[in-house]
C-alpha cells in the first residue's frame, strides 16, 4: 500500500486501522484471537497504522484495545506505528447508551497516562500520542509543554490533538509542533474542512476518524436494521434511525452508483473520495471482519481524476443527508 506522510516525518499506510469498535461502543468486545488475526492481516496487507486509546475498552475492562494492541503488534512492533491517546475516561454510572466524556489532562494524569499506555502496548514509546479531546481546565498550553517532555524524553516520537478547533491548534503548535489531528470526517460529516487551510499553513496531517459514518456509509445497513446489543452506540445515532435512513436513501443509491461504475463497493468509494480530498488525510476505518479489512484497505487502490471527483462533490451538495452522530458529550 501506498505511504502517506503526516506532519515532516511520521510515514504510515494511506489507510489506518481504527481499534476501538473491537473493544468498545460496538457491544460486547471480539474474540482476541480473532482481532489478533485480523490484526495480523491487515499487516500482511500493508497497512503500517493502527490507533487505538487508553479509553477504548469496557466497564470491566477500561483498557482492554491497547491489551489487544500490545499483544497483537509485538511481532511486528518495526513495522507499524502506533497512535494512543490520553485525557479521557467514561462515566459509566451514567444511564445512556453512549456514556458522557469525563475530561482530564493535568500534567500528573498524562504523566501516569503514558506509562500504563507504555505498558499495556509493550512498546518502549507511542509513535503519535493524541489528548482525546481538549480539556478546558488545562491551558493546552501547558498541555503541549508536558508532551514536549515526554517527546525529550523519547516516551512519545509526535504528538496530536483530537476533535480541536484552529484556535487550539495554533496555541498548542507554537509550543510542540503538532505533526496531527484527529478529528471526525466522512462524506456525511464535513464541519473541518474548515481546517483545512491552517492545516496546511502548519504542515500538520488529518487522520479521519469514523470516515464511514461509523459503518453507515458501507450502505450495507437497510431500513429496520436494529442494535439491541446492550453498548452498541449505533442504536442512538441519528444516521440509523428510521427517519435517518429514509433521509439518506439519495445517499445510499448514489455511492451504489458510483460504486457501479468504478467497479468497487460503496465503502472504497467513500474512502477513495477522502483520499483524493487532501494528500495528508489519511482515514482509519474499523471493522471486526476480514472481509471488510480486506475491502477498506482495497480502497487506496481506487482513484478519482479531478473531473470525476468534481462531479462527485457537485452530487454531494444536491444530495439529502440526515444528522449524523457526532460524537458523546463531555461531562459537566
Amino acid at each position: 500500500m501506498k505511504k502517506r506522510m503526516l506532519g515532516k516525518d511520521l510515514e504510515v499506510s494511506a489507510i489506518g486501522l481504527g481499534c476501538m469498535g473491537m473493544s468498545h461502543a460496538y457491544g460486547a468486545p471480539s474474540d482476541r484471537k480473532e482481532m489478533t488475526e485480523l490484526i495480523a492481516r491487515a499487516v500482511e496487507l500493508g497497512c503500517t497504522f493502527f490507533d487505538t486509546a487508553e479509553s477504548y475498552g469496557t466497564e470491566e475492562n477500561p483498557h482492554d484495545n491497547e491489551e489487544l494492541l500490545g499483544i497483537a503488534l509485538k511481532p511486528y512492533r518495526s513495522k507499524v506505528k502506533i497512535a494512543t491517546k490520553f485525557g479521557i475516561s467514561f462515566d459509566w454510572d451514567a444511564p445512556s447508551v453512549n456514556k458522557p466524556l469525563i475530561v482530564d489532562s493535568c500534567p500528573e494524569t498524562i504523566r501516569k497516562s503514558v506509562e500504563g499506555s507504555l505498558k499495556r502496548l509493550q512498546t518502549d514509546h507511542i509513535d503519535l500520542y493524541y489528548q482525546h479531546r481538549v480539556d478546558p481546565k488545562i491551558p493546552i498550553e501547558e498541555v503541549a509543554g508536558t508532551v514536549k517532555d515526554l517527546i525529550d524524553e523519547g516516551k512519545i516520537t509526535h504528538w496530536g490533538l483530537s476533535e480541536v478547533d484552529e484556535e487550539t491548534l495554533r496555541r498548542a503548535h507554537k509550543v510542540c509542533p503538532v505533526t496531527a489531528i484527529q478529528n471526525r470526517y466522512s462524506m456525511m460529516a464535513r464541519w473541518y474542512e474548515s481546517l483545512f487551510p491552517v492545516l496546511e499553513e502548519l504542515g500538520v496531517g488529518f487522520v479521519a476518524f469514523s470516515p464511514l459514518a461509523n459503518g453507515f456509509l458501507t450502505a450495507a445497513y437497510k431500513k429496520g436494521t436494529a442494535f439491541t446489543e446492550k453498548g452498541d452506540y449505533r442504536s442512538v445515532m441519528a444516521q440509523f434511525s428510521s427517519e435517518g435512513q429514509a433521509e439518506n436513501a439519495g445517499l445510499v443509491a448514489l455511492l451504489e452508483k458510483i460504486a457501479r461504475e468504478k467497479n468497487a463497493t460503496p465503502a472504497q468509494v467513500s474512502l477513495a473520495w477522502m483520499l483524493e480530498k487532501k494528500p495528508y488525510i489519511v482515514p482509519i476505518p474499523g471493522t471486526r471482519k476480514c472481509s471488510r479489512l480486506e475491502e477498506n484497505l482495497g480502497a487506496a487502490a481506487l482513484r478519482f481524476t479531478p473531473e470525476e471527483l468534481a462531479s462527485l462533490d457537485g452530487e454531494l451538495r444536491h444530495t439529502k443527508i440526515s444528522a449524523v452522530f457526532g460524537g458523546t458529550a463531555i461531562k459537566k
